[in-house]
């Protein structure tokens, strides 16, 4: 692996080897954006080990996927994942427009996902594309950031200027 290429396991993590090794910790923003990497790759890998990792368990943590009512409660809430992961054979995220913000023991990411699946509304034999905005919203704890509420609002449209004229 050369220094260039993240650890697909713990992306940023090598960043944040160079930092530490140059004296520094890595930065609240850089962890921030590992963890929600993590997030996301938990979700691509569809391993339910990985995505209770990734969540702060208390107080209440929230979800709220495109189109479905919000999900409230760690339990509740690993039950959610593990029927998303059950069926769901393929998902992939593809991030843009990503922002992170840090506020002392808080932080916010927001996101376009834009997202390759198949499985259920799919075309037979293919994938179906979407998107979608997402704000990320993570707690400082001893072990790290943790996820404490993921909002996903689906795009209707592209927003261009050709549509607005229509």
């Amino acid at each position: 692996m050369t220094e260039e290429q993240p650890n697909q396991d713990q992306p940023g993590a090598q960043q944040g080897a160079r930092e530490q090794s140059a004296g520094r910790g890595p930065s609240a923003e850089t962890s921030v954006l590992t963890a929600n990497t993590a997030f996301y790759n938990a979700f691509e890998a569809g391993d339910l080990d990985l995505m209770a990792a990734v969540w702060l368990p208390e107080p209440d943590p929230v979800c709220i996927h495109p189109g479905n009512a919000a999900i409230s409660g760690y339990s509740e809430m690993m039950r959610a994942w593990a029927m998303i992961f059950a069926n769901t054979p393929y998902i992939q995220f593809f991030l843009t427009d990503v922002q992170a913000r840090v506020d002392g023991d808080v932080a916010y990411v927001t996101c376009t996902e834009n997202v390759l699946s198949s499985g259920e509304g799919a075309p037979e034999e293919g994938f179906a594309g979407g998107k979608a905005l997402a704000t990320n919203v993570f707690r400082k704890t001893s072990s790290g950031w943790r996820l404490w509420i993921h909002h996903a609002s689906p795009v209707l449209s592209s927003g261009g200027r050709s549509e607005e004229a229509q």
